[in-house]
């Protein structure tokens, strides 16, 4: 199979290996309902096809300060930057509260927020004293361009970057403009992994189809996958059951949990809005209804996190989500806030 320019029929992404994050509850495609996935037709799934050829060692980090390194020694912290697009100030503020409280910081690449290119981000975060770890996604970048990307965060010493195909562009941003997807996140792994970065994969366990997404995640390792990154979950033991599924069909990744953090209702509505997650609907109501909600939403992510760290298999929590709509040093403090219960819990 010439994984360069093999695809699925019916895929608008143009997926090889199986289906990405945003498959919806029905089964349609994150791009439009109406459109079904073809990894998630109960009639006649696509195939998961297994990762050409031999596997890639993954990567073990021999920095001492390592977010890899670290995981072997204690629970470690990734926290999301949740900051406007296109603002360095902003970017260098955030950084600067959360990252002397988090053994990482993961720039995204949100799909309705075009903003400055991951080399450039990755060298303010590491100018600041920050640990960057960089989401690369195919929606908006050629093979070509996501190797220049790659070569280069490893030239400034970046330890991994998060490869995801991507969540397609919204309708309201830059309508017209053509969305590429050369590659889907298993090959982006690939690349990464033979570029010298520890490539980290997400995984999505509330989204259908569930067998085959599990046997994605051991296809990934095979190309070359160092760690995995879990999208919300309802409760932990959704995470627990798929990661046992996983290790069964041989993947056995350290994982991060992800930890929904919000304070008010804008927040929490910027995490629902994603096709493939899940989170309790009973701890978001009793966040947003409690008389001081920042205090609430606190004390529910520190309770995420240490109940998530007791699943077998995790070795960190990702504080994930907008925190704050009040602004991006709200956000900032609030994450900060969390990072350092986690670990003073943990450690």
């Amino acid at each position: 199979m010439n994984v360069d320019s093999s695809t699925t029929e019916g895929c608008p992404k143009r997926m090889v290996f199986g289906p990405c994050g945003g498959v919806r509850d029905t089964g349609g495609c994150e791009l439009d309902a109406a459109i079904p996935c073809p990894w998630a037709d109960a009639h006649d799934p696509a195939p998961v096809h297994p990762w050409p050829g031999s596997a890639v060692g993954t990567r073990r980090s021999t920095a001492p300060d390592g977010l890899l390194a670290r995981s072997r020694e204690a629970p470690v912290v990734l926290t999301d930057l949740s900051v406007p697009s296109f603002d360095l100030e902003a970017l260098t503020t955030a950084a600067e509260i959360v990252a002397p409280v988090s053994d990482a910081v993961l720039s995204g690449d949100i799909h309705h927020q075009p903003t400055f290119p991951p080399t450039f981000v990755a060298a303010q975060l590491r100018a600041v004293g920050a640990h960057p770890w960089m989401t690369l996604t195919c929606r908006d970048r050629n093979r070509v361009v996501l190797e220049q990307e790659l070569a280069g965060l490893a030239a400034l010493g970046v330890e991994g970057a998060l490869c995801v195909t991507g969540d397609i562009r919204g309708p309201d941003v830059r309508p017209g403009v053509t969305q590429v997807f050369d590659l889907d996140a298993t090959r982006l792994t690939h690349l990464a992994a033979t570029s010298g970065l520890a490539a980290t994969v997400a995984i999505t366990p509330s989204a259908p189809p569930r067998e085959a997404r599990v046997r994605v995640l051991a296809e990934k390792q095979r190309a070359g996958a160092s760690l995995a990154v879990s999208n919300h979950v309802a409760a932990p033991a959704e995470l627990d059951d798929f990661l046992r599924d996983a290790r069964r069909h041989g993947a056995d990744l350290p994982v991060l949990g992800a930890v929904a953090v919000y304070t008010d209702e804008a927040a929490a509505d910027s995490l629902l809005a994603f096709p493939g997650l899940a989170m309790d609907p009973v701890r978001v109501a009793a966040v947003l209804g409690s008389p001081d909600p920042v205090a609430a939403g606190i004390d529910a992510a520190v309770e995420e996190a240490e109940a998530l760290l007791a699943v077998p298999g995790v070795v960190g929590v990702n504080l994930s989500g907008r925190a704050s709509s009040a602004g991006h040093v709200e956000a900032a403090e609030v994450q900060a806030e969390i990072a350092r219960r986690v670990r003073k819990a943990v450690r």
